[in-house]
């Protein structure tokens, strides 16, 4: 960490990392702070992962200790319950991310309630709504361990505060021991401070952001003088005179 950052160990908030890239899972899962990992197709694609199962399984071997999420790309209810129990096959720490509907904006929670209560670890995810969040806590009350994510750096995206929405989530959730709410897609390291403080389970933090960890914390005048010099500095690197 930089001089004068805070460290993550300081949160109560859990930060998973969320990426694709195994080399960089290999070398976050050395950091304490780091309490888990979640995956999904697009961070896949942009890895270049071809190879679902061996690419699971080398990291499952790896890392045995500590949750890993990992999403399901079928469609339709048959089929996303095929993959989802091969999934969780692979390993006890695996929770299997299902969306909370398909693409023809149907809903799953017939099949994430069977799966939760039929002790598939369960991680329902691109909620971005208060009723969907309802509806999902609804079908995994009482059964395995599970994890919602709510997207709230897309919510923020849309012009809306995330954060009455996220604590509103929270009550939901409150009385099921078992379900923990994750901070999704967050957008920069305000969002960690914000989960902390209204007491979220889980955040995850792509790459880009947990490169900014260093800023945290950061004396404001020292940053200052740091962005003047390097104005400065590229300037001059620019040859550009007047």
């Amino acid at each position: 960490m930089g001089v004068g950052a805070v460290s993550p160990l300081r949160f109560k908030v859990k930060i998973f990392a969320d990426t694709a890239d195994k080399a960089a899972i290999l070398d976050l899962y050395a950091k304490p702070w780091i309490s888990g990992f979640t995956t999904n197709p697009s961070l896949m694609r942009k890895a270049g992962v071809t190879d679902y199962r061996a690419f699971a399984c080398d990291i499952l071997a790896a890392i045995p200790d500590r949750p890993i999420s990992l999403e399901v790309f079928a469609d339709d209810s048959s089929s996303i319950e095929r993959q989802a129990r091969l999934i969780a096959s692979w390993g006890g720490n695996v929770y299997v991310k299902i969306p909370v509907t398909n693409t023809r904006r149907e809903p799953l929670l017939d099949l994430i309630c069977r799966l939760s209560h039929s002790g598939v670890k369960v991680n329902v995810t691109a909620l971005l709504s208060l009723t969907q969040v309802r509806d999902v806590v609804q079908s995994l009350a009482g059964g395995a361990p599970s994890c919602i994510s709510v997207f709230a750096g897309r919510i923020a995206d849309t012009g809306i505060d995330p954060m009455p929405l996220m604590s509103a989530a929270l009550d939901f959730i409150r009385p099921y021991p078992e379900i923990e709410l994750i901070w999704a897609s967050p957008r920069e390291i305000l969002n960690l401070v914000q989960a902390d403080r209204i007491g979220c389970h889980i955040i995850t933090l792509t790459g880009d952001i947990l490169n900014k960890l260093d800023i945290l914390g950061r004396d404001l005048a020292d940053y200052s003088l740091e962005t003047v010099k390097m104005f400065y500095h590229d300037a001059r690197k620019s040859g550009l005179t007047l």
